[in-house]
């Protein structure tokens, strides 16, 4: 027992020599470069940026390029935008991403295949090719320029990927407790959202998060569906700080450090359902 437990111990975290690691460090500090940049850029002055002299490392930071986000009104209504898009995207997407993953794994009936095979493919198709179709059925629908439309385009192209993680975990799911489930008299809805649902948490965090980061950090369908009054963030900062032939960096890096604290924050806080979700989406059961 010990022996399988050392093994699989090993397996998890392999042995690296000293210019393994080294390399990985070298990696890692390579992948790490544009972080530290786009940081160093937003503590900078504007008329320090492109100057031949600057130093790698700022010497006189400035918090100016941050307190001027948090005083433009327009940029706050962009991240109030974003929270709503992004959350309802989530929520919407883990909702119907559990009821059809449900469907897909625990029930036999003509068309199933066919459904699963339509998520897949949908999955190769570029979502910008399918822009100009959604324009078109949410304009005539009357949902153009809304929250509505966004959280529905965002829903869209993360289902598939929500779908296919919870089918696969819960595929995992014995027949046994749902049998035992419908003996004890719960109905068919009752199961889903009082054993299944509860069982497959880390999975449902997982496939939440990943919408949210869809519904966060999109540009395209923000700028093409939204209207002024109800842009995200990202679509809100290239109209503020890029202007033809010339940008405001500094404010742009700050505006943009402080858009991917969220994502940084809920990553650190749902890092351990986000792996395990990971983990059981990929066990075929």
């Amino acid at each position: 027992m010990r022996r399988s437990r050392d093994v699989g111990e090993s397996i998890i975290r392999p042995h690296l020599s000293i210019p393994g690691r080294v390399l990985l460090l070298l990696l890692a500090l390579f992948g790490l470069l544009p972080v530290y940049w786009l940081t160093a850029t937003a503590f900078t002055k504007k008329e320090d940026v492109f100057s031949l002299d600057r130093p790698f490392f700022p010497v006189d930071p400035t918090f100016d390029n941050f307190i001027g986000f948090f005083q433009n009104d327009l940029l706050l209504k962009n991240l109030l935008n974003s929270i709503i898009v992004s959350t309802g995207t989530a929520l919407l997407a883990v909702l119907v991403g559990g009821l059809m993953a449900y469907s897909l794994s625990k029930f036999r009936y003509r068309g199933r295949n066919a459904i699963m095979f339509m998520f897949l493919i949908g999955q190769l198709i570029p979502g910008a090719l399918l822009l100009i179709s959604l324009y078109l059925m949410l304009s005539s629908a009357g949902l153009l320029y809304t929250y509505t439309a966004l959280i529905i385009s965002f829903t869209t192209f993360t289902l598939p990927l929500a779908v296919f993680l919870l089918k696969g975990i819960i595929d995992a799911l014995p027949d046994d407790i749902l049998e035992a489930a419908k003996v004890d008299g719960l109905s068919r809805t009752g199961t889903m959202f009082r054993i299944v649902f509860p069982l497959v948490v880390p999975g449902l965090i997982t496939a939440g998060m990943f919408a949210f980061m869809r519904g966060w950090s999109d540009l395209l369908f923000a700028l093409t569906l939204a209207g002024p009054d109800k842009q995200t963030l990202p679509a809100g900062l290239t109209q503020a700080f890029i202007r033809e032939g010339t940008a405001d960096w500094p404010a742009l890096m700050a505006a943009s450090l402080i858009t991917s604290l969220p994502l940084v924050i809920i990553f650190v806080l749902l890092q351990r359902y986000f792996v395990s979700g990971l983990a059981a989406g990929a066990v075929k059961g």
